[in-house]
């Protein structure tokens, strides 16, 4: 096979199939996906995968057929990979028996096959399942400059913006090809000038912006260029604690899924714009300022996409990405502080957050009387996919609300504000 791409020997004899056939298809799949995008050599992946593939789906077979053929050969990753949520949790995510029959029988009915093939290739542990892998409780977090072989868009921003590490935004499998081999193509996010930025975003509003919809307008406006945002430190700091992260996550995963960013600079707060400053900002970058009308603008143009605009909400779905430790604890009080002024001691409707599930161990264990209040409160706390959820044709007809501008963009769920959908669900209705 003839390459644009310059191969180290080791390449070479790999994709002559000296390694085997099966590790040859790998090399030679990645050859052409780089060289797609002007890839002119491989990088060495530095730190562990995380696959955006962990549900069990029956019309994914030839994934499994893929990850068979890999097991068969005895290949697996270099190193020991995280993976996405799982889909379903049957306690504390309630179906009928219609709903389960569907998820189980045309939908999800392949799980357990599927994580046994996850865990030969390689998967950490049991509890390795999150979108948020980067968190310290689960583990995969990876260091500044590290590269990376990820697929999961939310996972990827933050990787590459609040952490400072390298990663494209991969596709499905092909980051699996990546941790197999243990290298990527070096193209766009992995150079020094595909992270510099082609548009100035001006924070120009009169308090702190909702993370959701100010990642929403970034997105939808620079789509999969890379934005330097300035002024939004006069409102989450400078200092990259549990908070800033956490508002810098969302924001994040609102620009990867209402727009496609990979990575965007905050001056004077990411690493390297910290580092570098404007040096990051191409000469022709284009300005979008953003104002407080410019964020009323950007929430009322999302679609009503309910059968009936006026009909009583039956689900509230909390933490697309995962919420944090901080996040578990934060939302609870605001819960609490929410029952109070409505004079009420339960939630109105079936609200549920959702977290990873090593945090969600530690939330019970380190921080049990929180975790006793939120569940006497009458909410679910889940490690689940809610977009995996809402992917059954009958839950996804339900009148769902949500905080998440990323399940508003994938489903038929109904966005409103952190205010907003803490005073829904308490109250039960809009």
């Amino acid at each position: 096979m003839e390459t644009k791409m310059i191969l180290t020997d080791e390449e070479k004899a790999i994709l002559n199939g000296e390694k085997g056939a099966t590790l040859a298809k790998v090399i030679k799949t990645l050859i052409l996906y780089g060289e797609t995008f002007g890839a002119k050599r491989f990088a060495r992946v530095t730190a562990p995968g995380h696959l955006v593939t962990s549900f069990g789906i029956s019309v994914l077979s030839p994934v499994f057929n893929i990850t068979q053929e890999l097991i068969d050969a005895g290949l697996k990753a270099e190193m020991p990979f995280t993976v996405d949520p799982r889909p379903i949790d049957y306690k504390n995510v309630k179906c009928n028996p219609i709903e389960k029959l569907i998820f189980n029988k045309f939908l999800y009915g392949m799980q357990d096959e599927y994580e046994l093939q996850l865990r030969q290739l390689g998967l950490k542990d049991k509890n390795a399942f999150t979108c948020a892998c980067y968190l310290d409780q689960v583990g995969n977090t990876p260091k500044k400059g590290d590269i990376l072989s990820w697929a999961e868009s939310s996972a990827v921003v933050y990787a590459n913006s609040v952490i400072g590490a390298r990663c494209n935004r991969n596709s499905g499998i092909i980051e699996l090809f990546g941790m197999i081999l243990g290298k990527v193509p070096e193209f766009d996010l992995l150079t020094d000038e595909g992270r510099k930025a082609k548009w100035i975003i001006e924070v120009k509003t009169t308090k702190k912006p909702e993370a959701q919809i100010l990642g929403s307008a970034i997105g939808l406006k620079v789509m999969e260029d890379v934005p330097y945002i300035k002024g939004l430190t006069d409102f989450i700091g400078t200092e990259l604690d549990d908070e800033t992260k956490s508002y810098l996550k969302d924001m994040g995963a609102a620009t990867a899924s209402n727009g496609a960013v990979g990575l965007y600079h905050v001056d004077g707060l990411t690493p390297e714009a910290v580092e570098m400053g404007e040096k990051l900002i191409n000469k022709d970058a284009k300005v979008y300022v953003i104002d407080d009308a410019e964020l009323e603008r950007v929430k009322a143009s999302y679609p009503v996409m309910w059968k009936d605009e006026n009909a009583k909400p039956e689900r509230c779905f909390i933490g697309c990405p995962h919420l944090t430790y901080a996040q578990l604890q934060q939302w609870t009080e605001k819960f609490e502080q929410e029952l109070k002024r409505q004079a009420k001691t339960k939630v109105g409707m079936n609200t549920i957050f959702t977290a990873a599930p090593d945090v969600v161990e530690e939330f019970k264990n380190k921080d049990k009387a929180t975790y006793d209040k939120l569940i006497a409160m009458g909410i679910k706390l889940t490690s689940i996919c809610p977009l995996m959820y809402m992917n059954n044709p009958l839950c996804g007809k339900k009148n769902v609300v949500t905080n998440s501008n990323k399940l508003r963009t994938y489903t038929t769920s109904r966005y409103f504000t952190d205010d907003e959908i803490c005073t829904i669900a308490v109250k039960g209705g809009i």
